[in-house]
């Protein structure tokens, strides 16, 4: 039985990829509530997808900030994915925080 070596890659560009583009939308998620609640802005359809959306983005904060910290210690890693991966720690530890002070 043959084993191709190619097979036993553990990630690829394109899973890298698509780690940085999840890191990148819960940060940016997290910088529009910020904003939001900077200037002030209170319409209806705001509050309702701000409600809805809130709980599955924290919660998603950590099994990605723990996916990306075990992708960038166990393979080559892109500077976009170390960016993500160091944006989207900051932001856990801004988010984790708050709820302290």
């Amino acid at each position: 039985m043959l084993i191709d070596v190619q097979t036993k890659c553990r990630f690829s560009a394109s899973s890298s990829m698509y780690l940085a583009i999840t890191n990148y939308t819960i940060v940016c998620y997290f910088i529009a509530i910020w904003l939001i609640e900077l200037y002030k802005i209170d319409f209806v359809i705001v509050g309702v997808f701000r409600e809805l959306m809130t709980i599955p983005f924290l919660i998603a904060q950590i099994p990605m900030l723990v996916i990306g910290i075990r992708y960038l210690l166990k393979d080559r890693s892109y500077f976009i994915t170390i960016v993500s991966v160091l944006l989207l720690a900051i932001c856990s530890t801004i988010t984790f925080g708050s709820f302290f002070l």
